[in-house]
């Protein structure tokens, strides 16, 4: 029993794309990204659920209100992280030790200044973004002090995003796995014991006293960020162990003209395309914010269907980190044929998972959304938002392998083109118009789903039409090398 599991840890942390049939080194792969992205949504909705039984509906609000603005934060490092994955799975791929090194190098030095510019900036412009959100009164004080800490801890974050990118972008996708899976269950102990006030849990005739210490929001914070940074030291100690395929020295560190230029090149076109949907839900935060003044309880139903989406998107953003992952390894090795068949099966397993998913939230939604609230209004809300979605969740899945395939490729541009189109105009004009001309709560969640759509029509124009194929690092140095 012991071989056999020493056997699949070995299998998940030296997974190489560019040899055996496709759809099984995807799934190998994404099996693994999908249950570590399971317990990130644990410890996430666990805030939730602490905070809307324990606390109120009004620091589930809070919350809430809080994503948007973080969302914007977490982009620019996804996008570094993002820029940097695709960089070492090519160079993993190639097999070239020193510019390997580089990457890894040159990344966590430009992670690091930007996340020391975040922590600096955050006392100032925290509360000003969220009274620009309309964010009403009750709730901004508890929003405030929650993005505040939130972004002053922000470097753990960071140091997580950019070191699971590199290690799976090296093959190893067992080690964030195992590492989210701790800091999960560390987090959740932490909420337990920070948000609520003391309380009693009753088991049978058994009762258990729980020494909480009534933190509210400001425990849900703390929890996170301490989570985070306990992971981010793991990743950093898996990442010294692998020092086989890349070195590490000051020599990496110090910031390298070519590969800062690299990994900005990717990074910043995909940090761009994920802060045009940022801004884009800080611009529609407000028409939210004034739902709730119509219909109470919007905002709560809102964050549950947030926390259950995160749920739900999980398998979308698996497949399509597993194909950018594929994709980079064997344009690396010059294995151009195995990309097309690798895009088609996995477009296979993306759809028919999220057709399990979505056929769970149609029939089990209600029970689910009961979780996080007593509120009956709240729940049922949170019910027929979920039931307007579903169709985009299908529709997305194949949206994200499309993108995977871009991405992984070295092409950030046409991401971004296409993310800043269908904001500009589909998101943000539906949201209005439809709130405008219906004035439902409903109304913002069908513009959501026109935004999905469009975006999937427009990836799969842009895989089937696009230069993608040809925007390969590897590729790329050799034409420079020979020009």
């Amino acid at each position: 029993m012991q071989s056999s599991l020493q056997k699949f840890k070995h299998q998940l942390s030296n997974i190489d794309m560019t040899e055996g049939t496709p759809w099984k080194k995807l799934l190998l792969f994404t099996v693994p990204l999908l249950i570590g992205n399971f317990f990130q949504q644990m410890y996430n909705t666990a805030d939730a659920i602490i905070l809307g039984r324990f606390v109120g509906d009004n620091a589930l609000a809070a919350v809430g209100v809080s994503i948007p603005i973080f969302f914007l934060v977490l982009v620019i490092m996804f996008g570094i992280s993002m820029g940097s994955g695709i960089m070492v799975a090519q160079y993993f791929g190639a097999k070239k030790r020193e510019e390997l090194s580089h990457t890894v190098g040159v990344s966590l030095t430009i992670i690091t200044i930007i996340g020391i510019a975040m922590m600096v900036a955050a006392p100032f412009v925290v509360r000003p973004l969220l009274v620009l959100q309309n964010t009403p009164a009750e709730i901004l004080d508890d929003a405030t002090m929650y993005m505040t800490i939130l972004m002053v801890g922000v470097l753990g974050m960071a140091y997580f995003n950019i070191l699971s990118g590199i290690l799976r972008g090296m093959g190893d996708a067992f080690s964030p796995l195992k590492y989210l899976a701790y800091v999960s269950v560390i987090n959740i102990v932490f909420n337990f014991i920070l948000i609520p006030e003391p309380w009693v849990f009753v088991i049978g005739n058994w009762y258990l006293y729980m020494p909480g210490l009534g933190l509210g929001v400001w425990g849900a914070a703390v929890g996170t960020v301490v989570a985070q940074g306990i992971t981010s030291v793991m990743c950093l100690r898996r990442l010294m162990q692998m020092r086989d395929v890349f070195d590490m020295g000051f020599k990496y560190l110090r910031p390298q003209k070519i590969y800062v230029m690299q990994v900005l090149k990717l990074g910043v076109p995909t940090a761009a395309s994920q802060a045009v949907f940022a801004i884009g839900m800080m611009i529609i935060q407000p028409l939210a914010n004034g739902m709730d003044y119509l219909f109470p309880g919007f905002l709560a139903a809102n964050i549950i269907v947030m926390r259950i989406d995160g749920f739900i998107m999980m398998p979308n953003f698996s497949f399509g980190n597993a194909i950018s992952v594929y994709v980079g390894q064997n344009i690396g090795a010059g294995k151009m044929d195995r990309i097309g068949l690798g895009v088609k099966q996995g477009s296979v397993l993306a759809f028919a998972t999220a057709l399990v998913t979505v056929s769970a939230i149609l029939l089990f939604g209600h029970h689910i959304a009961g979780i996080f609230t007593e509120t009956d209004y709240v729940i049922a809300m949170s019910t027929r938002f979920l039931r307007i979605l579903s169709v985009g969740y299908l529709v997305f899945a194949v949206h994200m392998v499309m993108l995977g395939a871009i991405r992984g490729a070295g092409d950030a541009t046409t991401p971004m083109w296409m993310a800043t189109t269908n904001v500009i105009f589909v998101r943000v004009p539906t949201a209005f118009l439809f709130v405008h001309l219906f004035g439902v709560p409903e109304a913002l969640f069908f513009s959501l789903l026109a935004g999905w759509t469009t975006n999937t029509i427009l990836g799969c124009f842009a895989y089937r039409f696009g230069k993608w194929r040809t925007k390969g690092i590897i590729k790329q140095e050799a034409k420079h090398s020979t020009t």
